[in-house]
């Protein structure tokens, strides 16, 4: 069996990406290490076990460069719930920005936001629990 572990994003700051993800929308911090010249800086949405973000900070200019356009300019990020509209209160309450009114797909509610790096997400709830990932 295999699963999905983690995605990395790169972001500007371990402690600004902290503060946003950690502090305004309840993620878990599962894991802060130091490890000298960077940190291994892992989060989980609230309540989750599995799907984790690795935090990265951005070394360079190329990575630099790629913060809030990891994905093309896409959506790459996708938050699933099992409740929509409790959910995008609480992110509209807590500042985050959501690009458009939330939207009835057939594969369920979904609207866009973004976080404070630009980068895109979908806050999803699906229709039928076997859209869902576990």
């Amino acid at each position: 069996m295999q699963n999905l572990h983690a995605v990395a994003l790169v972001v500007p700051d371990y402690d600004a990406a902290i503060a946003f993800y950690c502090g305004k929308l309840g993620f878990q911090l599962a894991e802060d290490l130091d490890q000298g010249a960077k940190r291994w800086v892992r989060i989980l949405p609230p309540g989750a076990t599995q799907g984790s973000l690795v935090l990265a900070q951005a070394e360079g200019e190329a990575q630099q460069a790629a913060i809030g356009n990891q994905f093309g300019g896409r959506v790459g990020l996708f938050l699933a719930t099992d409740d929509f509209f409790r959910d995008h209160q609480a992110m509209l309450d807590a500042g985050v920005r959501f690009e458009e009114n939330p939207r009835e797909e057939v594969y369920g509610t979904v609207a866009v936001w973004q976080d404070p790096f630009g980068n895109r997400w979908d806050l999803i709830q699906f229709a039928h629990s076997s859209s869902e990932t576990s």
